[in-house]
This record gives C-alpha cells, sequence and structure tokens, in this order.
C-alpha cells in the first residue's frame, strides 16, 4: 500500500483540501485525487464523500483513519530511530563480551567512550566462553570482547591484549610464601575448573600437560566466581586470569592468593571481534575504533600487584 496515499488520506480526513495537499507535496491535485481513488480500491469501499469544497470521511473511512494514524505513527517512530542509530553520536552498539571481562575491561571501554559521545546507547551481554558457541551472540552483537580466539572467514579479529594466567591458591596453601611457581609443584593436588568446552579450560589443561601432568579436575564449573570459591575454601587450585587493580579480587587480604607461573604459556588472548560480511553501523565503527585505539596505546586498567 502507497504510504504517500496513506498520507494524503490522513489529511484530507483532518480537514486539508485536496489543493492544500498539492501545495505542500510536489503533486498535482489530479495526482492526489487518482492516489486516494486507488487507495479506495484496494480497501472495498469509499473512504471519502465530497462536502462542499472539502472532502469527508464515510463510516468507513473513519473507522480506517483510527489505524493509519497508528500505523504512520509507527511508520515515522521507526524512520526516526534508524535516523538516530545512523547518526554516531546518538546510536546504538550491541557489545557482547566474555564474563570474566565484565569486571575491568569493558566497563572501562564503555565508560571512556561514553566520555566523548555521552548519547550513545549500548545493549550488552555477557557470553560464556565455550569454543564453540557463535559468534557475536549469535549475530545480535555488532562487537565481541573475549579470548575465544575466533578463526573464521566471515569475521574480523583483532588482537587487544595478553592477559597472564595466575595459579590460585588459598591462604593456607602450602606454597603462599612463594611469589612464583612451577605448575609441576602442584601436579598430585585437586583442580578446580570451568566446563571442557571452555577456551580457559582448554588452556590451563594444555599448559599442565606442557608441565608434564594431566591436572586431577574435582570440580567443574560455569563461572571464575564460584572456582575462587572453592579455591578458597581450600578444595583445590586453579588456573584463572590474574586479578585488576580495583577489582574485588584484588583486595589485599582476601581470601584467595594469585601466584605467577613461570611455565610457558600461561597466557590468554583478549580480542575484539566483528562480522566481515556487514558492515557496522556509525556507533558501533566509532566504538570499534576507540577499542582499538586503547589498546594499542596500552591503555588498558593495570594488574593488581
Amino acid at each position: 500500500m502507497d504510504t504517500e496515499a496513506l498520507r494524503w488520506f490522513q489529511q484530507v480526513a483532518d480537514g486539508v483540501t485536496v489543493t492544500e495537499v498539492s501545495d505542500l507535496e510536489p503533486v498535482t491535485q489530479s495526482g492526489v485525487s487518482r492516489a486516494l481513488a486507488r487507495l479506495e480500491d484496494e480497501i472495498g469501499t469509499p473512504l471519502l464523500r465530497r462536502s462542499g469544497r472539502r472532502l469527508q470521511m464515510t463510516q468507513a473511512g473513519a473507522v480506517f483513519k483510527r489505524h493509519v494514524d497508528a500505523v504512520l505513527h509507527h511508520l515515522d517512530d521507526g524512520i526516526a530511530a534508524v535516523s538516530q542509530l545512523l547518526d554516531p553520536d546518538t546510536g546504538t552498539v550491541a557489545l557482547a563480551f566474555q564474563q570474566s571481562l565484565g569486571t575491568w575491561l569493558v566497563p572501562d571501554m564503555v565508560r571512556g567512550f561514553l566520555v566523548a559521545h555521552p548519547a550513545v546507547r549500548f545493549h550488552l551481554n555477557q557470553v560464556r566462553d565455550e569454543l564453540h558457541a557463535p559468534a557475536l551472540d549469535d549475530g545480535r552483537a555488532d562487537l565481541e570482547i573475549g579470548t575465544r580466539g575466533h578463526r573464521h572467514p566471515a569475521l574480523h579479529t583483532r588482537p587487544l591484549a595478553i592477559e597472564p594466567l595466575r595459579l590460585a591458591l588459598s591462604r593456607g596453601h602450602r606454597l603462599a610464601g612463594q611469589e612464583r611457581v612451577r605448575l609441576a609443584e602442584v601436579a598430585e593436588e585437586p583442580f578446580v575448573s570451568l566446563r571442557p568446552d571452555s577456551a580457559l579450560r582448554k588452556l590451563s589443561d594444555e599448559v599442565c600437560e606442557q608441565a608434564g601432568f594431566r591436572p586431577i579436575t574435582v570440580f567443574e564449573g560455569d563461572d571464575l566466581s564460584t572456582m575462587r570459591g572453592f579455591v578458597a575454601a581450600g578444595l583445590g587450585v586453579a588456573i584463572i586470569p590474574a586479578p585488576r587493580a580495583g577489582t574485588p579480587e584484588s583486595v589485599a587480604g582476601g581470601p584467595v592468593l594469585y601466584r605467577e607461573i613461570i611455565d610457558p604459556g600461561a597466557v590468554r588472548e583478549i580480542s575484539l571481534t566483528w562480522s566481515a560480511q556487514r558492515r557496522l553501523l556509525p556507533a558501533a565503527e566509532l566504538f570499534r575504533q576507540h577499542v582499538i585505539r586503547r589498546a594499542a596505546a596500552g591503555r588498558v586498567p593495570a594488574l593488581s600487584r
């Protein structure tokens, strides 16, 4: 159905004459009249009747008008929303990120961006680091910050930072007095880990195997906070990301200690991912550039000491 004809019907029904419509719009009087006639043909009944110089609504026209008003209102809202979306200073960024990055890196990046672009909105969604889970929140996100290292021709991936992994110990652990440890020193101890489909679990298992042993896993969880709780209770050790300054995990005197791992490979790469098949909207593109610039300048929150 021709939206111009609907708008002209709306104007005429509100008391504007066909002549006035043709003066306001780039169309002749006969063009307006023919469009209204085609609209009546599509509906199947007269919508307007002549009363002197003006056209008035029939009963069917009055019923139809209420729905036309609603449709055009929603259409105008949609056009305005798209225009806003295309404006880099008022658009929306859909960002997916791994849970373990939500306490430091992601808030820092978003906060820094909003200083320069305060009207931009963010749709933030946590995703797990499952190796085979779809990237970009199954297409719902513009960008993803994570550690899964997506390798696919349909995706662009840009490394942002290398994050050290640490051996997490309880305060009563026999190695608590050491600042640096070799994984071979805990080869016979129980490990607390994420589930096998986790990228971090795969990495930690590989580091242990390079050290000459397979970890004895006594608990497999879904998140790092649960793992830290088990470590604090002395139920096992864990290979997890180093805490960042200012996060709850970095508070001095906490129940979990984080010791540097001497073994090679005890790091994970944090990357930014976006689609290679569709162009980012302006606000998302600005945020992509912001993240890459900050990472290139080394402007990421510091490690806790």
